[in-house]
């Protein structure tokens, strides 16, 4: 499979960590040092995963090779829906007239957008599509809850745009070389880690320390099983896209793996945690430095449990 572009869109007003000292009793400087975020993005009441995906797609737009209208699968990657019944795929077929498409919603915690990429993968093996749109998008603050001193104080909103082809469109094309992903439902705290229940105190995270040891473990396992697989060494990776949940955990897998903090691209300090888009937007936002044959590795762990990662060549 072949990326053809990306876009994102990202809100533009940001909260302050100080924003939180009243509302949970957590100060600035303690927020910076657990978690890394500074500030995270919150979206305008008015919007929702569905305008913000249909924005991502605007951004994408002007880099795409080929007319929208030829795409013929499109997934809505999400954990904060906005209608549960017509989905952001639904509504971006509207918006640009994308009559022949099949579309779609599924959900699997953080690990939501490499579900979708290999959901994308399925249909193409099975010759029903051949032209894909991601849409990857959470409104977090439509469920927190920012008096919660565990995880109030995380979470940002966004969305990114992947339009993926089965064969090759041009000869910049990215290459998807491999992707893998696994439930973990039966592991440890499991399905207890992370909630959204929407009528039962929005998003939490109760188990927190729990998610945080999982995930320094299966981010890099999983990156690792993939370079191994496909006849790389962990010096060729060119960069490492970590799901952004806290710059804690990617300063421990970095001294795990032994990887300069270089290779490691983020934006947690700026958006905070947003969720199941975190590792595509940061793939989005730069995607115009990556030179040709760069090594990209995307590797996420997501509440439930789910984990994933993927490697891509560019």
């Amino acid at each position: 499979m072949f990326i053809n572009a990306t876009g994102f869109y990202v809100p533009e007003e940001r909260v302050h960590n100080q924003h939180f000292l009243e509302l949970n009793g957590l100060t600035s400087e303690w927020i910076e040092q657990r978690t890394g975020i500074k500030t995270r993005s919150k979206a305008k009441p008015e919007e929702n995963i569905c305008t913000m995906g249909i924005e991502a797609v605007r951004n994408a737009l002007p880099k795409l090779p080929y007319d929208i209208t030829e795409v013929d699968l499109i997934i809505s990657a999400s954990y904060s829906p906005y209608d549960t019944v017509a989905t952001a795929a639904h509504y971006t077929q509207r918006e640009f007239n994308i009559t022949e498409a099949k579309a779609l919603y599924l959900s699997s915690a953080c690990s939501s957008f490499l579900n979708a990429l290999e959901v994308v993968e399925g249909y193409f093996a099975m010759g029903k599509a051949t032209k894909a749109l991601i849409l990857s998008a959470d409104k977090n603050s439509a469920y927190y809850n920012e008096t919660d001193p565990k995880a109030g104080h995380l979470w940002g909103d966004a969305a990114a745009a992947f339009f993926i082809s089965k064969e090759r469109v041009t000869e910049n094309d990215p290459h998807i070389i491999e992707i893998f992903t696994q439930g973990l439902g039966h592991l440890s705290k499991g399905p207890e880690g992370v909630q959204l229940r929407p009528r039962d105190g929005g998003i939490l995270m109760p188990e927190g320390r729990d998610v945080f040891i999982q995930a320094c473990t299966y981010m890099p396992k999983n990156a690792l099983y993939l370079l191994e697989k496909n006849g790389f060494k962990l010096d060729d990776l060119t960069y490492f896209i970590g799901h952004q949940a806290n710059m804690r955990i990617m300063s421990n897998i970095a001294k795990q793996l032994g990887l300069p903090e270089e290779k490691f691209l983020h934006n947690i300090e700026e958006l905070g945690n947003t969720g199941s888009v975190s590792s595509a937007l940061v793939y989005a936002q730069n995607d115009h430095s990556f030179k040709k044959g760069d090594l990209v590795c995307l590797t996420v762990f997501g509440g439930g449990y789910s984990a994933g990662a993927c490697l891509i060549q560019c």
